[in-house]
């Protein structure tokens, strides 16, 4: 079994656990997103804990931080800049992605352990859970969280932990590890100039998010752009960005934001982009209302298998919002004009596999799609949709 990144904690002494109930004190008069002055930490650090240097200090510091605040005994792993998971498994064994896949790490947890961590992670974003509410996800930070708990975790309690790009990556820097990349830039440079409703397909970490991110860089900084997500996930190098995230009803059951309360407000707000997070299910009819609102270039993100898999996918979402299968065919082709699918290699390179154009044409519940580039190998191989695409988007600019 391949080693995984594995960090170092200071060693636990004596002096350490009146260190943090000192802090723990502080910090419960405060926001518990707000992090203490390190000066005051280092100096209860000094005052609790024998150190002998500087260095020793900061390290026992963040030791209690990450503890009290932080992710606790994965908080390290975190601080290696190409982690990108971190899973906790059912007998306590810690796996990291760096890019390249996971690999099992070292470190072992005890279920007690993961049970508290992912108990108090959860408790910090609001979240309940317990045997009760075995199950369930948040953001702190940047970092998004899922834990399962024992019934339903039959090996044990699990945690997921999905951390952010360290930098925003630019279309440019992705495309070095495309294939044919001078191809699919100039397309979706295309696209992206005359505003084309895209629908961009992968699977987890193929890289959905990030494309986004960065295709979104690349828009005339005088436009303004409205992100509406589940969960945050999007930052934008635009200078003029706004973003919305729905919200969770409480405990009591109170106080939910959905995703079409947002959109209203978004198109009250004069964007010039709308561009909605991942679609998972009966949201769909949501999704399609936000891209059918006339402010071309909106763009979402979708799980299928491959492009073609798109149109069932959606009709399959559709179904559960409660729409047939001709109506949610006509909103599609009404709101979707191309669809751009990701896949991530066994290296872990991450790269479009396909374009293809939404067909216009039909009254019917069937979508077609139509290729416009395709990655076979090392190949990019042109579909008959690449000469469609100066129709598609003539009729764009004409309409604006």
């Amino acid at each position: 079994m391949g080693r995984g990144w594995v960090p170092q904690r200071p060693e636990k002494t004596g002096g350490l656990a009146a260190a943090k109930h000192w802090l723990a004190s502080r910090l419960s008069a405060q926001d518990h997103q707000t992090q203490p002055n390190p000066a005051v930490v280092a100096q209860a650090v000094a005052k609790h804990v024998p150190v002998a240097s500087t260095s020793q200090a900061k390290a026992t510091m963040q030791h209690m931080v990450d503890d009290l605040l932080g992710l606790g005994s994965l908080a390290e792993f975190t601080r290696h800049p190409d982690v990108t998971d971190i899973i906790v498994d059912g007998r306590g064994h810690i796996w990291t992605d760096t890019g390249t896949g996971l690999r099992r790490t070292d470190t072992i947890l005890d279920a007690t352990e993961t049970k508290a961590l992912a108990v108090r992670l959860l408790g910090q974003g609001g979240k309940r859970l317990d045997e009760g509410m075995p199950y369930g996800d948040v953001q702190i930070g940047h970092a998004r969280i899922h834990a399962v708990l024992p019934p339903i975790a039959t090996e044990g309690p699990q945690l997921s932990i999905r951390l952010p790009s360290r930098t925003q990556p630019s279309l440019e820097t992705l495309s070095t590890d495309w294939p044919g990349a001078q191809k699919w830039l100039n397309v979706i440079g295309h696209l992206m100039q005359n505003r084309t409703n895209m629908l961009i397909s992968g699977a987890t970490g193929s890289g959905k998010t990030t494309l986004l991110a960065a295709l979104l860089a690349t828009v005339d900084p005088a436009q303004r752009i409205l992100t509406i997500e589940d969960t945050p996930e999007l930052d934008i190098n635009h200078p003029h960005v706004v973003g919305l995230a729905t919200r969770d009803a409480n405990t009591e059951g109170q106080g939910s934001i959905g995703l079409p309360v947002l959109i209203r407000q978004a198109l009250r707000m004069r964007p010039d982009r709308v561009i909605v997070g991942e679609c998972r299910g009966a949201e769909v009819a949501d999704f399609l209302t936000a891209m059918n609102t006339g402010h071309r270039g909106a763009i979402g993100t979708v799980h299928a298998n491959s492009a073609s898999d798109v149109p069932a996918r959606l009709h399959a979402m559709s179904a559960l919002a409660g729409l047939g299968p001709t109506t949610a065919a006509l909103q599609v082709r009404s709101a979707i004009d191309v669809v751009i699918h990701l896949t991530r290699s066994e290296d872990g390179r991450r790269y479009p596999a396909e374009i293809a154009l939404l067909s216009k044409t039909g009254d019917d519940a069937d979508l077609h799609l139509i290729p416009v580039l395709t990655t076979v190998g090392q190949q990019v191989i042109e579909g008959t949709g690449l000469g469609l695409l100066d129709s598609l988007t003539a009729g764009h600019r004409e309409a604006a």
